[in-house]
């Protein structure tokens, strides 16, 4: 799979388990400012995480995705080459429609963001603003929902008279810079727009800046049912701004019910805790496999066991070489330089795989087909090693699709920082019966 699409599945795995975790636990615990900076903190996390190479033994879920994919389908009347998978070289129809697919919704919610902006600036462009030490403040002569971003504060002329609670509650968003989490936010929902709890934890989010935003109002004296009572005069209004925070912001009920509670749950700050393990646990499920045989595994079962490679050429005794203890082998994905095969892609190795593959007259008797993933390394000399299958089918096919990879001739290895890297591969080889 593209490295690009298995990166975007992977954070949206880690953030789907973060979010919930973060909804069905933190929502509503009175930590305002504590929940803000963790919903905040623990999402660039989960974008972190997985440029974490974590690697298993023993192949896991997505291990097939991360290794690259190139599949020779031998049939036993014609050999067939399916070149559409070549170590993320060349991308098949289906990853790039899903690519496609990401792109528009992704240029989509960025054009929804951008025209909300300029909506914005516009407005602020076009209205005379008084300056202030920390804020710039923009009087209009028209009924408007007041808001605020970043330094600058928007208000109805009348409602600045009136009201002076609007502007101390648009001056809390501005000293707790509440704008630039909305715009951390913004993105993430463009990068992960598929993602429902993004949107969901956005929501929250922009709660979570009322409620800090109220607690400052009434902590500076401001009776708390008068204040009330102006919630709910202005909760009617129009929304134009979704960027920017909002005096008439939407959940009032919520906002109110907040404003009553007294105490805090500090239980759910230790909570987060909880949390850890659950992120380990999905890490681990995105786990790479690792070419490295564990040493106290039991006696693999038939169709896992690596068959020896027959019919090996003396001339060329380097594909029966034991793997150099020279390091771990990198997965592909992970290389800088990948490995070439007679100065070309992964489709050169298929077609040569291809040419010396034959179906075993055994196989063909006993109606045996499926598919055969080998797994080698290439070394740093470029010579194939190690070569074992990963997922068998039976002995007849395992032992024919080693024979032929251990037949391979040297490679130009692949390169980390510019020194030659060991470098494993999954190489999955179809064997198919005509009808």
């Amino acid at each position: 799979m593209s490295s690009f699409l298995l990166y975007i599945l992977k954070c949206a795995l880690l953030l789907a388990v973060f979010d919930a975790f973060f909804l069905l636990v933190m929502r509503r615990s009175g930590w305002f400012r504590f929940n803000r900076i963790v919903l905040l903190a623990g999402s660039v996390l989960c974008l972190l995480l997985p440029l974490i190479p974590v690697r298993l033994p023993n192949p896991t879920i997505y291990s097939q995705w991360i290794e690259p994919v190139f599949v020779v389908a031998y049939n036993d009347s014609a050999p067939i080459v399916e070149t559409g998978e070549a170590a993320g070289l060349g991308i098949p129809l289906w990853q790039i429609l899903l690519l496609v697919l990401y792109a528009v919704g992704a240029l989509a919610t960025f054009a929804f963001y951008v025209h909300s902006y300029g909506s914005m600036f516009r407005l602020l462009r076009h209205t005379p603003g008084e300056k202030h030490p920390s804020y710039t403040l923009h009087l209009l002569d028209r009924e408007t929902p007041s808001f605020s971003w970043m330094r600058h504060i928007v208000i109805a002329r009348s409602d600045f008279e009136r009201y002076p609670a609007i502007l101390t509650h648009e001056r809390a968003h501005v000293r707790c810079g509440h704008s630039r989490d909305l715009l951390l936010s913004s993105l993430l929902t463009v990068f992960q727009w598929f993602n429902p709890l993004v949107w969901i934890c956005r929501t929250e989010l922009k709660l979570l800046h009322e409620y800090e935003a109220d607690d400052f109002v009434l902590n500076q004296g401001i009776d708390a049912t008068q204040y009330q009572l102006l919630l709910v005069k202005k909760a009617v209004g129009e929304k134009r701004f979704l960027l920017a925070n909002g005096f008439n912001h939407a959940q009032l009920k919520n906002r109110i019910t907040m404003m009553q509670t007294t105490t805090k749950a500090a239980w759910k700050k230790f909570s987060l805790l909880l949390l850890l393990p659950l992120l380990a646990a999905a890490m681990l499920l995105l786990a790479e496999c690792t070419s490295k045989e564990p040493e106290d595994l039991a006696e693999p079962t038939v169709s896992e066991k690596v068959t020896p490679a027959v019919e090996t050429p003396a001339a060329e005794p380097e594909t029966q070489t034991e793997p150099a203890d020279e390091g771990e082998a990198i997965p592909f994905v992970l290389v800088e330089t990948k490995p070439k095969f007679e100065g070309g892609d992964a489709n050169n190795f298929s077609r040569w795989v291809n040419q010396r593959l034959q179906y075993p007259p055994e196989a063909k008797d006993k109606g045996l087909q499926g598919r055969v993933t080998v797994q080698f390394t290439v070394e740093k000399d470029g010579s194939v090693t190690g070569v074992k299958v990963l997922r068998g089918v039976h002995p007849i096919l395992n032992e024919e699709a080693v024979r032929v990879v251990s037949l391979s001739p040297k490679w130009t290895p692949g390169t980390v920082r510019g020194e030659p890297a060991r470098v494993v591969y999954n190489f999955p080889l179809v064997f198919q019966l005509s009808k």
